[in-house]
Parts: C-alpha cells; structure tokens; sequence
C-alpha cells in the first residue's frame, strides 16, 4: 500500500478509496474445500460468495469462519460454501458510505467486514475492520512497514515526515492525545531503531553488550509533535575497560545523533544525547551515577531525576536496561531523603488555578494572559506518578501506566485514577493543539484561556484540579 496516498484518508472518506483489491468472487455451489484451496492460492483472507451472472452478494467466507468449521464435530469440507454462509446475511455497503457509517455497521452487527456494493447492488470489493481502524491509527500499520524496509537515510528522513503529517492527521480526525502520543512514539522508536540498524553497518563497534536508551518523554511513551533528543548508551564492561570501550562507541553515536537531527530530531540544547560521554556509561557507571544524584540531591540532580529516571531501551540487548531498572527500583526505597527531595519538587510546580476556580495567568510583558501547560499543566501530573511508581516498586515508565500500576497496588485507591489521566491527556491534547498550528517554540506549550471555548475552559479547570488532588497525595505521603 501506498502510505503517502493513505495518510489523507480518515473516517468521512467513500468506502471506494479503501478498496485495494478486487474482490475474489465464487459461485453459491462451490464446496468449502475449493474455496480454502482458493484462499491458499491466491493468498486472500476471505471470498465473496455471489450469483455469478448479477454478482449481487449472498454471504461472505473468512478464515475466521474456517476456523470455526474446522473446531466443529461436524467438519466436513465437502459440505456446500453457501450452506455455511447463507444464515448471514451479507452487511453490504454503497461504495459512497463512508467508513465511519462502514464502522457503525460492523459494531451494531458484531462482524469483521463490510461487502462494497455499486448502484446495481454488483460486488465491488470488501472493507475490514483492520482497514478502518489502521485509518484510525493514521495508516500507522502501513507507516512500520515502510520503516521496516527503509535502506538509507533518505528513506528515513522521508519516514519521518510522514510520521508527523500521520500525526497531524490524526489530530484533524479527532484522535485522542492517548492515542496520538503512543502512536507517534511506537513509530518513532522503530524510525530510530531503523536508522541504528542502518548506521551500525558503517562502524566496527566493541564485541560486548550494549543498549541505545531513550530518557524524557520518549522514554514516557509521551512524544508530541515536536520534540528533540534525549538518549544515551549503556555497555557491559570488565572492571577497567570502559574508558576505551566507550572511545570506541562515541563516534557511532555522534552519528547517530547526526542523522536523527537530519530526520526532523533536534540536537538537545542540553547536550542529553549518547554522543555526550558523561551520557555513553558501562552498567556500572549508570548506576554510580544514580547513586549520586539519590545521594546528592541539589537542584540539578532533581532535574536529571526528572528525565533519566524515565529511561527504556530502544534497541540493542534490552536486558542491560531492565538489570539497572530493577536495581534502581531497589536503591530508590532505601534513600528517604531522596524521595522527599523528589516529592517536594514535583510539589513546586503548582498548577495554574486559584481557590476561587480562576485561572492564574502570566503578566509579564513576554507572554501576557497565558499559561504554561507543560511546566504547570503536565508536569504535575508526570513529576508525581514518577515518585510515587519508584517509591512502590513499579518499573512502568510512562505517566499513565504508573497511574494504573498504582491504583492496582492499592496506592491510589482513594482517588479516581481514570480521572486524573483524562486530565493529564486533556492537557496533552491542548499541547498537540498548539503544536499542530505550528506556534513558535516559545509558545508552543502556552495557551491563553480567555481564547478557549466555554467547554475547553471547564475542561481544563477540571483537569488541573485533578493535578491538584496528585499534588496532595504527594504532600500526605512525605507530609510536606
């Protein structure tokens, strides 16, 4: 399939323009036999079954429906196709209904494809659930394929592109920002585990173990529409040899940084990439350097607990990551202090709302009327669900998979956990707003709330009181 001619495709599209084949059609006498040696021939997974002369639909046959007969006491493959089929009858569409009615209709009747139809009622092709749902995903499915099978870095940056016209187009289609974010960071991770395959085969890298990390909201699962790098490189190293193996990795990575920033991923202005050497460190020294910042808890080890702790592997030996996970997850509990240095940080980003409900905006002459949604907004959230999923034992990197873990631990049983991620995704969702209008970096993340509709501002002073209500389990729990 085409990706580029898919990207624009959305559920008000006729269900002609997602017809890729023509249908394989058989006669009402054919046997279940020759229709499943058909099926194996041609390679499709189901066949039409029609009159052969006006090619009206009588019922359609899917390998889920072999399944069925073949797990049935009465399996007999000689038996008529038509017999099996025609107790259905066939959900046929106009070819110019479009696949949200083609959705409806699929759900109401619990079935898995739609028969296209012409003004003559004559078979034309046949739409699936899988078809209108990768639609939903923004041609997500077919946008991995092309990644897959890229070859060189101009495949890649044009990969990108697509990965955010994709995402651009999910948000026109109404996709919520859960949706959105995880979609736009599956296909990123395997843009950049592509172009790490590809890059590898220019470099003679070390014989031993290693793991490409992504930190921040890559490593949350939480990417938007514009976002730069943070990574790193973790190796396995005899006592003494990590000097000279990271020597040797530092070039692969400064070109891997190089073409990520060619693909549309900023170079980070902090200098948080793999090709840093403080950032390029054995098992061992990941761990001292943790161990340092739970130990030395100032201003700037709080900020690099803020985005390394969020860390995951993106390719390479993944086990090197969840080894220094699930120490961490240990170290984290016995350090107190670190805990309460953590939680009273996350504690001074106070959410942007007064006592009375209003909104509390800046008045600086640089961004007058405006507030912060990510600083004030998302972070709370994020800051959090970090402290308190280390404090408890979770390895869960994303925001919301701590919420969850947390409430099935029975740590977060006294909130609503699914209403404080619709306000966390609320706020992300006004974020990709912003971004998707292409705002200058500065403002990217501001809104001006006097500029929302009535029912986005309600929405809004919901959620952030929800960031409220994470803030006051935070100030229970270390009593701050």
């Amino acid at each position: 399939m085409n990706t580029r001619a898919n990207t624009h495709l959305n559920l008000h599209s006729q269900l002609a323009a997602f017809i890729r084949q023509p249908p394989v059609c058989v006669p009402p006498e054919i046997s279940l036999q020759e229709a499943v040696e058909l099926m194996a021939e041609r390679k499709i997974g189901s066949v039409v079954v029609a009159e052969p002369e006006s090619q009206r639909p009588l019922g359609i046959f899917t390998l889920r429906d072999l399944l069925k007969q073949v797990a049935s006491p009465s399996f007999d493959p000689s038996s008529m196709l038509l017999a099996i089929v025609d107790s259905q009858t066939p959900i046929t569409l106009n070819w110019r209904a479009t696949a949200y009615q083609a959705e409806i209709l699929l759900a109401r009747h619990g079935v898995h494809h739609v028969i296209v139809v012409d003004s003559s009622d004559r078979v034309i092709g046949i739409v699936s659930q899988s078809d209108i749902l990768d639609v939903q995903r923004g041609g997500a499915k077919a946008m991995a394929s092309a990644i897959r099978s890229a070859r060189d870095l101009g495949s890649l940056v044009a990969a990108a592109e697509d990965i955010r016209r994709i995402g651009r187009q999910m948000l026109a289609d109404g996709a919520a920002a859960e949706q959105l974010t995880e979609t736009l960071s599956t296909l990123n991770d395997l843009l950049v585990e592509r172009l790490l395959e590809l890059t590898r085969l220019d470099f003679a890298l070390p014989r031993v173990d290693w793991c490409w990390l992504a930190f921040g909201s890559e490593g949350r699962f939480e990417q938007t529409l514009s976002t730069d790098q943070d990574n790193g490189i973790i190796f396995s190293a005899a006592q003494g040899d990590a000097d000279a193996l990271r020597l040797a990795f530092l070039p692969f990575a400064q070109e891997v940084n190089r073409r990520l920033d060619a693909c549309g991923f900023p170079l980070c202005k902090g200098n948080i990439m793999a090709s840093n050497p403080e950032l390029c460190l054995s098992l061992e020294e990941w761990k001292d350097r943790f161990l340092g910042w739970m130990r030395n808890a100032n201003p700037d080890a709080l900020l690099n607990a803020t985005i390394f702790f969020d860390f995951r592997a993106i390719h390479g030996l993944g086990e090197l990551a969840e080894t220094l996970r699930d120490w961490l997850l240990e170290a984290v509990p016995a350090e107190p202090m670190f805990q309460r240095f953590m939680a009273e940080n996350a504690h001074r980003a106070k959410p942007p709302i007064g006592f009375f409900g209003n909104f509390i905006v800046d008045k600086g002459d640089e961004y007058p009327r405006t507030l912060d949604l990510k600083a004030f907004g998302a972070r709370p959230f994020v800051d959090a669900a970090r402290i308190l999923a280390l404090a408890n034992g979770i390895g869960e990197t994303s925001t919301t998979q701590r919420l969850r873990a947390l409430e099935k631990k029975g740590k977060l049983a006294g909130e609503d956990v699914s209403a404080l991620i619709d306000g966390f995704y609320f706020i992300q969702q006004l974020r990709l707003r912003n971004q998707n209008e292409g705002i200058e970096e500065g403002r990217a993340n501001r809104i001006e709330p006097a500029k929302l509709n009535s029912l986005d501002r309600h929405v809004l002073k919901e959620a952030f009181q929800q960031a409220k209500k994470l803030q006051l389990k935070l100030q229970m729990e270390y009593r701050l």
